[in-house]
């Protein structure tokens, strides 16, 4: 039976390797995936999904007002699918997450996404707030703070290093802008508490 899966993490923590991977799996088993991208991420380029261990995979961009029901059903006649795989998930619509419900339910496809669950103050972004609602299973995938303890929030920093307490929900970056944090050490850069 399909389901909408959201595997959610903090940043570093290989959600693409992971999605990478599970798109090999069907692959060797004779089975077409779909992956698909937030045009937004422009970072490793146009059509390509690369993780920051090398692998790397072909994708088809979308952009908020994308149907992705259309689209997939579009990619589906022309060659059966028999999984979808969304990266940067968080970066997705409500309307778009109900969409890929769609395509579980309807075309009986599983979809796979995978994502942030919060921005680097701690809030929901859209995509993993609808995702976290509707998807039938939720998967943490984890990580670690610099201290030990799981990794559960992303820290944004400055060209210094500093971490950054206000600005835009969303600015495209890797492991120069970004870094993972259990919440005390996150509460503390944001200066919500003393360590």
């Amino acid at each position: 039976m399909a389901k909408l899966y959201f595997y959610y993490s903090a940043m570093n923590a290989g959600k693409t390797t992971t999605l990478l991977q599970s798109s090999h799996n069907y692959a060797e088993r004779g089975m077409t995936t779909l992956l698909l991208k937030p045009l937004i991420d422009d970072r490793e380029g146009l059509n390509v999904i690369r993780s920051r261990v090398g692998l790397e995979a072909k994708a088809m961009n979308f952009e908020k007002d994308d149907n992705l029901l259309q689209t997939i059903e579009a990619q589906h006649k022309t060659k059966s699918l028999n999984c979808v795989l969304v990266d940067e998930a968080q970066f997705l619509t409500r309307d778009q997450v109900i969409q890929l419900g769609d395509v579980v339910d309807r075309l009986e496809i599983p979809v796979l996404c995978y994502g942030l669950r919060t921005d680097f103050l701690g809030e929901l972004f859209e995509g993993s707030r609808s995702l976290l609602a509707w998807a039938d299973e939720l998967r943490e995938i984890k990580t670690v703070c610099h201290c030990g303890k799981k990794a559960i929030m992303t820290v944004r920093l400055n060209e210094e290093g500093k971490p950054l307490q206000a600005g835009e929900q969303i600015q495209i970056g890797g492991n120069e802008s970004y870094v993972s944090m259990c919440r005390r050490h996150f509460k503390s850069s944001l200066g919500l508490s003393e360590i």
